[in-house]
């Protein structure tokens, strides 16, 4: 299941050591997640349904879903996609929720921390936004839950759009390196594998978990850039191992060198599921066909073009409508819509071994709905998203939102959303900050000034308030 060449890549393979699994010896590399190594040695069935048992597997890959819970060393719920694995770790796979630990024994103790800023999420709006204040000496503190600083920017290979300022023609990978460096150069205090799961307002308290130590945080000002997570859609069997999101997808083959399967369908021809499509086919791996419910593609057509020289059918008004298999994905049935989207006679069948979801993202907000902040539904955004003011402000005071948190767009748009929140807690720090600010809300008008941004637009001023 390991990927050994690719134009692009090079995968760092250490010494190997070795975790239990089930009682059975499994050999993992140090820089992988225990889900990670389980799938690369062919071990895709993470846990069973409490009722049925049926077996599941694999979904998001970035903490923000239950799929991947088992229990490691005597601790139930733990999300092994994001935790690395360790010598002689012992995993196994656990019914529903799992039993409680008998003691308390795995909390080793409590830390307190003060920071100016917290920021919860490093991906390119986390980053900049830390990078921003850190560089007028402020105090910050970066909270991450996966292993890797980056967020979706340490799997993205393809070359951005828009403008040179937005790090047009650079690669993904390459925007996340150099955000990391910059953000060590200024000697930022963050924390990975940290998970950040309650807020407590009568203490003004942030609770944190983090290698069996729980962080208290009790910060001036907050900048939530916790990204989204990929969307579910129903079909019979979705819930088979191997029926995962295109992202998850993206870290199996681009950040761990590891191989979703032989054969792939990919549902959903937007942006994300025809550039992980391709990214799919340089990494070796056949994609049998990309599905589109609409009657047209939603995403660049540069982006299409590429599969279509590969030979890859990109079939329009047809949906998924089962996933067929044992103990995972073995074949996919798909049948085709008429022009109001209802399933026609017309089915057909496809072997694979791997179905991937690209059907749309949800920002990520239930930390945002604990703290108190108003939220609305807005469906052009993604899902619920916070009221924000101009500043990016939300209802509750010093508390600021940055990236998909706040609505579905691109990682450009994150970073100058990022950099735009520090400058607001900036500006109330007292930091001559005002032409800078004007500066870059220009720059934002003018990437979301394209046909694309139209409902955007009309989603953002329904959560705006003054």
């Amino acid at each position: 299941m390991e990927i050994f060449e690719h134009p692009i890549l090079r995968f760092e393979r250490k010494s190997k050591i070795t975790f239990f699994f089930e009682g059975n010896p499994v050999e993992a590399y140090p820089q992988e997640t225990v889900a990670m190594a389980l799938y690369r040695n062919g071990i895709n069935v993470f846990s069973y349904s409490p009722k049925l048992h049926r077996p599941r597997g694999l979904f998001c890959a970035i903490g923000k879903c239950s799929s991947c819970l088992m229990e490691v060393n005597g601790i139930p719920n733990v999300r092994t996609c994001i935790l690395n694995v360790q010598e002689g770790m012992k995993v196994k796979r656990q019914n529903g929720l799992g039993d409680l630990p008998k003691t308390s024994e795995f909390l080793k103790s409590e830390k307190e921390y003060s920071p100016t800023v917290l920021v919860i999420g490093s991906g390119p709006a986390g980053l900049m936004a830390s990078i921003t204040l850190k560089e007028k000496g402020v105090d910050v503190l970066l909270i991450e839950q996966n292993p890797n600083l980056g967020g979706q920017l340490i799997k993205q290979t393809h070359k951005f759009f828009g403008s040179q300022k937005e790090k047009a023609g650079t690669r993904g990978i390459e925007i996340a390196n150099e955000l990391v460096k910059e953000l060590n150069s200024l000697d930022v205090n963050y924390f990975t594998n940290t998970t950040l799961f309650s807020f407590y307002p009568r203490e003004n308290v942030f609770l944190a978990f983090k290698d069996n130590e729980l962080l208290k945080i009790f910060p001036k000002f907050v900048v939530f850039a916790t990204g989204a997570s990929e969307k579910m859609i129903p079909f019979e069997g979705n819930d088979l191992p191997n029926v995962m999101g295109a992202g998850a997808a993206q870290t199996l083959v681009n950040v761990y060198g590891i191989k979703v399967g032989t054969n792939v369908l990919m549902v959903g021809a937007g942006n994300v599921g025809l550039i992980v499509s391709y990214q799919l086919l340089q990494a070796g791996i056949n994609v049998k066909a990309v599905v589109e419910a609409s009657d047209k593609i939603g995403g660049y057509f540069v982006h299409a073009a590429k599969l279509t020289r590969f030979g890859v059918p990109i079939y329009t008004r047809t949906t998924i409508k089962k996933a067929v298999g044992v103990d995972k994905v073995e074949k996919a049935i798909l049948v085709e819509l008429d022009e109001n989207f209802n399933e026609t006679s017309k089915e057909f069948e496809i072997d694979v071994d791997a179905i991937l979801l690209s059907v749309g993202l949800q920002p990520s907000y239930q930390l945002l709905a604990q703290a108190g902040c108003e939220m609305k539904y807005i469906p052009s955004l993604g899902g619920y998203v916070p009221l924000r003011s101009k500043e990016l402000e939300t209802s509750v005071k010093n508390f600021y939102i940055a990236g998909d948190v706040g609505g579905i767009e691109e990682a450009s748009t994150a970073m100058l959303e990022g950099k735009l929140a520090s400058l607001s807690i900036l500006k109330k720090l007292g930091f001559d900050v005002e032409k800078e600010k004007e500066a870059l809300e220009l720059d934002l008008a003018k990437l979301r000034s394209t046909p694309f941004s139209k409902k955007i637009l009309q989603g953002l001023k329904e959560v705006a308030y003054e």
